[in-house]
């Protein structure tokens, strides 16, 4: 027999979920508008239906258990669901919502795309909030889109599913770079310079043949070392620092230039373009909230791009 809802108070759901993602009542009744003896009285309810302490006071404020850790790995998503079918039946006014969105951005500009996502929406929907992961190697990005958690992506490499949708926002490429001096900047053949030489890499997110055409042009060369780092502030700090090259996306030319005094390695031709991509989950396309966020993070993007 399935368990009937009709008993339980669904509007204690959204304080546990503000209590697990602040780990703090009181952060979580400024986030609600409740009191907090209201939270603290929403939580021993919460306690009682699910049978556990869900969440441990310590210093700081509280920690989950792991009971708490999986109702919300299964509550999140439902939550967003509902929401996003709330909001889809009303009228969007971008300057009146009060919409949380969340972004995820893996590529290296990232910080500076959202940046400039930031300061369109302080113009254009002033009472909505926006949150961001700019990790170079995302986790679970494919889930968090599906879920809801996420609403659209940054990103070179796109799932290659149907359930999502995706859009080219720009071409990047890849230049190779190496410290002033270098003899690699003398040399006019991209052979000689591979086999002289060796490469400072980022670590690629998939197993097996590189996923990034480009990638997989420079990398046939034969290179007499690799060495791989997992971001890209990494490369560009050994490439100053040692004989190896640091393969760069072109839109971050600038910074290897300007901060860390690398110089292009021009035996080596541009590469092929990479398309930078918005990715998001096809379910959630008609939302008008989402639409206008997927046009602001377009805008962004370029605005980011064109002032470097």
């Amino acid at each position: 027999m399935r368990f009937n809802l009709r008993g339980v108070d669904l509007n204690l759901l959204p304080v546990f979920e503000a209590v697990y993602e602040e780990r703090s009542s009181s952060r979580a009744a400024q986030r609600l508008a409740m009191t907090q003896p209201a939270v603290s009285h929403a939580i021993g309810r919460l306690r009682a239906l699910f049978n556990d302490e869900l969440f441990i006071r310590h210093s700081r404020g509280v920690r989950p258990t792991p009971v708490a850790d999986g109702i919300y790995a299964r509550l999140s998503g439902a939550l967003v669901a509902v929401r996003d079918a709330v909001e889809s039946t009303r009228a969007f006014d971008p300057a009146s919502t009060e919409r949380e969105f969340f972004v995820a951005i893996a590529h290296p500009l990232g910080p500076l795309m959202a940046v400039q996502l930031r300061k369109r929406l302080a113009r254009t929907a002033p009472r909505s909030r926006v949150a961001f992961s700019t990790r170079s190697r995302p986790i679970d990005q494919e889930r968090g889109l599906s879920e809801g958690r996420i609403d659209v992506a940054v990103d070179w490499l796109v799932p290659a599913d149907e359930r999502f949708a995706e859009s080219v926002v720009f071409e990047d490429g890849v230049v190779v770079m190496a410290r002033r001096g270098h003899p690699a900047l003398r040399q006019r053949s991209a052979l000689q310079v591979a086999k002289t030489t060796g490469l400072a890499l980022l670590r690629p997110r998939i197993d097996g043949e590189h996923p990034v055409p480009a990638m997989r042009e420079l990398l046939r060369l034969p290179w007499r070392d690799m060495f791989e780092v997992s971001e890209l502030i990494e490369v560009l700090m050994v490439a100053r620092a040692t004989d190896l090259l640091a393969p760069v996306p072109s839109s971050m030319e600038w910074l290897g230039r300007e901060a860390f005094d690398l110089r292009r390695v021009t035996a080596i031709a541009r590469l092929a373009p990479i398309p930078i991509r918005l990715v998001w989950h096809r379910g959630r396309e008609r939302d008008p909230a989402l639409a206008f966020l997927r046009e602001e993070l377009h805008a962004a993007v370029h605005d980011a791009i064109r002032d470097r």
